[in-house]
């Protein structure tokens, strides 16, 4: 495979990875901003608290969307270690996410419900960014070569000769 083709697939796998990122993404985003607005409008706590407690809701799901859709083929030996990293990188985006929040209530004074959904939106936007690079590299993990070929043998391993000598070959 050529330099040039090689890396066409990286940017293909690349692509279709935060696809599936922004789709998982997109209906969190959905899921935080109605639960900010219901508790917003159903409660009288603050603009700020009310974001938090949508934003872990919003986690919750995200973290379900991740690991069984956009990451499912990524590694499952360290359920721990994963949900772990997972719950440390999604709380310093809950920082970023709410710090905007945060700045633009209390520090410039700007908390009507517009400007608090303005806000909320580009703190989101801006903690996606945090989250996709450390959800990619740290929490949900690409299995190694040599482990991804080792799954593959012993999967054809146990398959049995029978079966795989009912298998067409086939020429690359």
């Amino acid at each position: 495979m050529s330099e040039r083709s090689a890396l066409r697939v990286r940017l293909d796998q690349l692509t279709r990875e935060f696809a599936k990122f922004g789709a998982v993404g997109g209906v969190g985003l959905l899921v935080d901003l109605g639960v900010f607005n219901l508790v917003r409008h159903l409660t009288d706590l603050p603009v700020v608290r009310a974001s938090i407690i949508a934003t872990v809701v919003a986690i919750g799901f995200n973290y379900l969307g991740f690991r069984y859709f956009t990451y499912r083929d990524r590694d499952k030996s360290g359920r721990t270690k994963e949900l772990s990293l997972f719950f440390l990188f999604s709380v310093i985006g809950l920082v970023i996410q709410n710090g905007v929040l945060y700045a633009a209530t209390y520090g410039f004074g700007w908390d009507t419900p517009l400007q608090s959904n303005v806000f909320k939106f580009l703190g989101i936007g801006i903690a996606t960014l945090f989250r996709f690079w450390s959800y990619r590299t740290w929490v949900f993990r690409a299995l190694p070569a040599r482990e991804a070929v080792q799954a593959a043998e012993s999967f054809l391993e146990q398959r049995g000769p029978a079966s795989r000598a009912a298998e067409p070959d086939r020429v690359g």
